[in-house]
């Protein structure tokens, strides 16, 4: 019996299906089509799977190649909880008739949809929402290139970045891409559902994989090469941060300083105080030219003290520490403790990742069974797609307005798309804390206004409008109320205590505005054993097991480097769209919690669930994996440059067996036979790729059918023809810093052909006149006055 309230018990068990006025079709399967359509599931939505006969091929497969028996594998059981299948093919005409009755379809099938059918459904339902997957996009001159996750981490300059020099560049395992274009195809779901309730108009959502790993895997290097005139080829990109993944006495632990503050106390914690004062130690290049003088005392005081010993003194420190965890020690971990990360799958009773995020006050959708192959054909209901209230044409977030307190990448990132999707977004920061990327810059201080240089505060902070205010003031308080007043959404992503040191509560600002939705993005959670931690990517990715499967297998693990940001920045404007959704019928706000290590986790689930379903953990494997063979990277002709190729079926096989005119290969007909001699073809490739220049070989290899591409150094990728001609990368005007190649997102609109950046970011405080003068309307004596207090300013102050 419950003691709530009855209109909070409405709300509970109303909230769980947000979004239940939404039918949902996939095609094509996948991770990507498949997840995508999960959180659309977990929110609500009726969410249909259109599989071949048989099922889809997912529902086979277990990366570790355990034998599955009539079960489907523990990977397809995760993804497909509350959702209905039906077999057929979308040109079916049963098929193609229920086709017209949803309101989003998510295809990932290799060539797209018939247009013929696509055209059909448009037809019969204007407002349908078109949500297509691919490896390039649909569209410009690499659409048809054949491609798989490995090779698109080389072209969009992830792999070339990772690794020790000593040794070939290394992949992030995992297939994280396919995780990243699921999350982005979500949003852009979502977004482009809302857009057609308003107007009546459906659209499609073309998403490039390829581009969301270069938003998710590059980091902004070609920003940063604009900066600083630095596209040298010959400097070899790949490097291993110090300090990183360490061994201790009894396994290993993983730092991140990305703080200079940090490393500072880093250095004090192993017993090198005399290094405070050493400029080139303290320097990150400078440091990796000493990176065996700096490993050695490292090690010397990290291998006599246990991980479990680590962890303590440098969490004390507030230094960002975790465990390396693996698929089988991931649900056991002390940072999970207090917190609800974990759940049970309800058709293999094996441990999963829970949803990844929660609207406090609200209980989320149960999970149902997942659906045997076919089990609803012929048992489809009729559907009425969702009511528009014919309004005018216009992005999904237009006319809604956001307080943005973000700083560094995650949260940033977040807002960064609601302004893209048409949301004011004004930022808050203050001269006394600017956002950290500001100072990540690619001049020195020597350089006027240097902290306006940093490329990720450019990538992920155009269609903002910036303010500075010291919320540590009463003045500055008082106003960000004022901006918060009449916000519909504010977001934040510092540690907890941060916010509720400032007064800005929820309970405090939803009392001021009962409309407002506050989205909260800690690390680790407002609740829990690690809930005061400080957390990066890079601690998410030891932490998850993602770092655990990345390297090579007689090396310390390395991190991915960069995705668990944009994950979590993704997941949080997915929870905020749904939370808009349920405000827009009801009236009323919401508290959104969504921790960067939840949105870490779901990434990570396949070696998650492996282990619980099948006892088996993955291992780390270098540039091999479960899904293609043989797959690596091999040198070409000139210094640093390399050729990434995967064979992920038998005909692709077949076509470089002819191309390398191999007739003795012509036995390893399947994948595990070639994995077994997979040394050998490795090194008969190797000695075909090395006299060639890697622009050659690879054109021959795209010309036979085979997945390939050129090791790209991510300084290399703000020229790539398929960026320009999407267009991804758009370049925009900066007061400071002039012509500026920024991201957009990583898909395209049918109906939005003008470019998605339409301002820079902001300089320091740039709208202060603009924002609390002409909309607060404080006078110009009153802005001096502030200004004189260290309220405002357009300085960071203490240089």
């Amino acid at each position: 019996m419950s003691n709530l309230p009855g209109d909070v018990l409405c709300r509970r068990l109303q909230l769980s299906m947000i979004l239940q006025h939404l039918r949902v079709f996939e095609t094509g399967g996948g991770i990507s089509a498949s997840y995508a359509g999960k959180l659309l599931a977990d929110a609500g939505a009726e969410v249909i799977k259109i599989e071949p006969p048989g099922g889809e091929p997912l529902r086979r497969w277990s990366a570790s190649g355990a034998e599955l028996g009539d079960k489907d594998g523990p990977l397809f059981q995760f993804l497909n909880t509350s959702k209905r299948s039906v077999i057929g093919d979308p040109s079916d005409p049963e098929v193609a008739d229920l086709l017209a009755s949803g309101d989003i379809l998510i295809d990932s099938t290799d060539q797209g949809l018939p247009p013929a059918v696509i055209d059909a459904a448009r037809q019969a339902n204007p407002a349908l929402v078109l949500v297509s997957i691919s490896p390039w996009g649909r569209t410009g001159p690499y659409a048809h290139r054949p491609a798989t996750e490995f090779t698109l981490q080389a072209e969009c300059g992830g792999i070339g970045k990772r690794g020790n020099p000593e040794r070939p560049p290394v992949q992030a395992g995992g297939v994280i891409g396919e995780w990243t274009a699921a999350i982005y195809a979500g949003v852009g779901a979502l977004a482009a559902a809302r857009a057609a309730g308003r107007s009546g108009r459906g659209d499609h959502v073309d998403v490039s994989m390829f581009e969301t790993m270069v938003m998710t895997m590059n980091t902004y290097a070609w920003i940063n090469a604009e900066f600083t005139g630095d596209t040298n080829p010959q400097r070899p990109g790949r490097n291993v941060e110090l300090p990183s993944i360490e061994p201790t006495a009894d396994g290993h632990v993983g730092f991140c300083t990305v703080a200079r503050q940090q490393f500072l106390d880093f250095l004090v914690m192993i017993g090198r105080s005399d290094w405070l004062e050493d400029e080139e130690m303290c320097g990150y290049g400078g440091r990796w030219k000493r990176r065996d003088e700096f490993r050695a005392a490292m090690h010397a005081w990290t291998t006599q003290r246990t991980t479990a010993e680590v962890i303590a003194e440098a969490s004390a420190r507030r230094i960002p520490v975790a465990p390396i965890g693996t698929g089988a020690t991931v649900p056991t971990l002390e940072a999970f403790s207090g917190r609800d990360a974990f759940t049970t799958n309800p058709s293999g009773g094996f441990t999963q990742p829970a949803i990844p995020y929660q609207l406090h006050g609200a209980d989320t959708r149960p999970f149902e069974p997942v659906p045997a192959a076919g089990e609803h054909t012929g048992q489809i209901e009729a559907h009425t797609p969702q009511s528009n209230r014919g309004e005018p044409a216009a992005l999904p977030l237009a006319g809604v307005r956001v307080i943005d307190f973000t700083a560094w990448w995650a949260g940033p990132i977040a807002s960064h798309s609601l302004a893209l999707l048409g949301a004011d977004v004004v930022k808050v920061e203050s001269i006394q804390r600017a956002d950290g990327m500001r100072f990540a810059s690619a001049h020195p201080p020597s350089v006027d206004q240097w902290w306006e240089w940093g490329m990720v505060f450019h990538g992920a902070n155009t269609n903002k409008r910036g303010v500075t205010l010291d919320l540590r003031s009463p003045e500055g308080v008082a106003i960000a109320e004022q901006l918060i007043a009449d916000a519909d959404v504010v977001i934040e992503n510092f540690t907890p205590r941060v916010m509720d040191g400032f007064g800005l509560t929820w309970e405090r600002l939803s009392a001021l505005n009962p409309r407002l939705i506050m989205t909260r993005m800690p690390a680790f959670g407002l609740s829990g054993a690690w809930r005061d931690n400080t957390g990066f990517a890079q601690t998410m990715e030891q932490l998850t097991g993602m770092a655990n499967i990345t390297g090579y297998p007689d090396e310390d693990p390395q991190i991915p480097r960069g995705p668990c940001d944009p994950l979590a920045g993704m997941h949080a404007v997915f929870a905020t769209l749904t939370a808009l959704e349920e405000r827009d019928r009801t009236g009323q706000g919401r508290l959104v919690e969504v921790t960067m290590v939840a949105a870490a986790l779901n990434a990570a689930a396949e070696q998650l669930v492996e282990y619980p379903a099948l006892g088996r953990q993955l291992p780390r494997e270098g540039n091999r994996g479960p899904r293609a063979a043989p797959q690596g990277v091999y040198p070409a002709a000139g210094f640093e440059r390399w050729v990434a190729i995967a064979v992920a079926n038998d005909h692709q096989w077949e076509a470089l067996c002819g191309l390398l005119d191999r007739p003795d290969w012509a036995d390893y007909d399947t994948a595990d036979k070639r994995r077994a001699v997979a040394d050998s073809i490795d090194a008969g490739i190797a000695e075909w790729v090395a006299p060639q220049t890697d622009a050659d070989a690879v054109e021959q290899l795209l010309a036979a059918g085979i997945p390939a591409s050129v090791v790209v150094l991510g300084a290399e990728i703000g020229g790539h023809p398929q960026l320009l001609a999407r267009p991804f990368i758009e370049s925009i005007n900066h007061p400071v810093c002039g012509e500026v190649p920024c991201a957009s997102l990583p898909f395209r609109f049918e109906s939005s052909p003008d470019p998605w950046t339409k301002t820079p970011a902001p300089t320091l405080g740039q709208h202060n006149h603009e924002v609390l003068g002409g909309e607060l309307g404080l006078s110009d004596q009153d802005l001096a006055e502030l200004e004189d207090k260290g309220v405002i300013g357009a300085r960071p102050s203490g240089l």
